[in-house]
């Protein structure tokens, strides 16, 4: 008889682990408290509390190869950064194709996950749902369980000075969903975060002036890289043999060449790397043409009006945004099982809980990555279900408290302190991380010998998710074919029109291919041997 596995939410990370259950031939049971599929991506007019949310407007910042499924890549007429509904298509079109749909209980609120009585021997656990439509509440046992209801669901809502006698409207991004209302209007946006620039870069196209507040500044990412394919594609693995101290001064010198971030009032202390990335395209723009003003922190709110910590005062002002972020946690379970100090958490490579007996409760997509988080959570959901299976051992607690105690210190050096900086993770090491783990690593060395072709685009070209599933566990046939036609997918979309063609900008000149032919033996030697 199979294992039965709950599954706690239905967003991108709740599918990925009913499917990767079904890879296992564990039966999963997923509970969903929302109508529909997706989490924070479905667009809602009204914002409700306990539920992500997202702008009518918003689109991902991650570009579709770099987010795909590992075994199912999306259509190659789908836009490379999709608007949120052309997400959720995406999102319908896998749980469809892979039948996730018939193990999925909507309206179904969890209450409480509690070890079993039997938990000492059997490592099972008791899970009370309320079914919130007929208001019934029921208590099943599984023998493991996966949580995968996601960090943006509870706004972060700071307090300021003189907040209360503010007599404009004080709203979080939580709650803001299109910018109609706010024509003619005065508007300042508190924090530089994705959402903080989206809003304050919409607003701008009808407010008659936007204040964005930054604490510290930020470094400004955009979409579009050169020759107009995706940024995020530039990430490659032959990077990571690049010193951080060059990659810090290369990643400056890009993002300065795009716009000068001290002559935008945005230039920032800390090094690009020493934060979550901030993407966004129009906020040049808008500040170029006048209708974003950046601004320094906020002191204190007045009547009608806020005042910065640079002692600079705006009149008038109608509208506080407050783009300060969100904070995560578990409610339905006990502290003992997992505690949340400072939105922060104790978790074995973000993943299981150190101290518990067995290895039977995952927590999936509880990660902020300088990536994509769905090829993350795929790679988590694969390696949980071995777990449960007993396929894939953990190591002793001594283990995993010495490997969190690393990574939190090694983040505390890296990142600037913020609330936000708690779950981060780089894109590619930390994937190969969970990739060994399970065994689906490739091995490059080898392919060099076996498919050099394959291996060079796996190395020198991006890094995409099917690289995962060429070998080992889960191993997928259609692999390969996904690598070598990535590029006619990301091509595909934007070519809307017929146009005579020019010479391949991809190419790269003699001097660069002597260079990468040394960067391929120390690749090989130093990462790999």
């Amino acid at each position: 008889m199979a294992k039965r596995v709950a599954v706690i939410g239905a967003g991108v990370s709740g599918l990925i682990a009913i499917k990767s259950c079904l890879d296992e031939g564990l039966e999963p049971v997923c509970f969903e408290k929302g109508k529909e599929i997706g989490g924070l991506w479905n667009f809602h007019q009204d914002a409700t509390e306990g539920y992500g949310s997202v702008f009518r407007s918003t689109i991902i910042n991650t570009s579709k190869e770099f987010m795909a499924f590992s075994d199912f890549p999306p259509p190659k007429e789908y836009a490379n950064y999709m608007h949120n509904t052309q997400l959720i298509k995406y999102f319908r079109l896998y749980a469809n194709h892979f039948g996730l749909l018939k193990y999925i209980h909507f309206n179904m609120k969890v209450d409480s996950v509690k070890p079993s009585s039997d938990y000492d021997t059997t490592g099972r656990w008791d899970l009370t749902y309320t079914d919130t439509e007929k208001n019934v509440s029921k208590t099943d046992s599984f023998d493991s369980v996966m949580v995968c209801s996601g960090h943006h669901v509870d706004p972060h809502k700071p307090k300021f000075p003189g907040q209360d006698e503010f007599q404009g409207r004080i709203i979080h991004t939580h709650d803001y969903k299109v910018p109609q209302g706010y024509e003619d209007k005065r508007i300042v946006v508190i924090g530089i975060g994705n959402s903080g620039g989206d809003a304050a870069v919409e607003l701008a196209k009808f407010g008659s002036q936007v204040f964005l507040s930054t604490r510290r500044g930020c470094w400004v990412n955009n979409r579009v890289g050169d020759h107009g394919y995706p940024l995020d594609l530039r990430n490659r693995r032959y990077a990571q043999l690049i010193p951080a101290s060059i990659k810090i001064n290369m990643m400056k010198k890009l993002l300065n060449q795009r716009f000068d971030h001290a002559n935008y009032g945005l230039l920032p202390d800390h090094s690009p790397i020493a934060q979550h990335p901030m993407v966004n395209d129009g906020l040049p723009n808008e500040i170029l043409s006048g209708r974003i003003k950046i601004k320094a922190n906020v002191k204190q709110f007045l009547k009608t009006a806020i005042e910065f910590e640079d002692g600079t005062i705006e009149e008038d002002i109608d509208d506080v945004i407050m783009a300060t972020g969100y904070v995560f946690g578990f409610p339905f379970l006990d502290e003992s099982v997992v505690k949340v100090v400072n939105n922060g958490v104790s978790l074995y490579k973000y993943i299981f809980p150190p101290t518990l007996k067995h290895g039977t409760l995952a927590v999936i997509g509880c990660i902020q990555p300088h990536g994509a988080i769905n090829p993350i959570s795929e790679l988590q959901s694969r390696w949980a279900t071995r777990v449960f299976k007993g396929l894939v051992k953990l190591p002793s607690t001594d283990v995993m408290m010495a490997d969190i105690r690393e990574k939190k210190e090694a983040m505390a050096r890296r990142y600037v302190k913020s609330q936000r900086h708690t779950i981060q993770v780089d894109f590619i090491a930390y994937m190969d991380e969970i990739a060994k783990e399970i065994g689906v690593r490739p091995n490059f060395r080898q392919m060099f010998c076996t498919d050099p072709a394959l291996a060079w685009k796996c190395v020198f070209g991006p890094v995409t998710p099917y690289q995962y599933r060429l070998v080992g566990p889960g191993k997928w046939d259609g692999a390969k074919e996904a690598i070598e036609t990535m590029w006619e997918r990301v091509i595909y979309p934007t070519k809307s029109r017929p146009v005579k063609e020019l010479k391949n900008v991809q190419g790269f000149g003699k001097w660069k291919f002597l260079i990468f032919v040394v960067l391929i033996m120390s690749f090989l030697i130093t990462y790999y041997l």
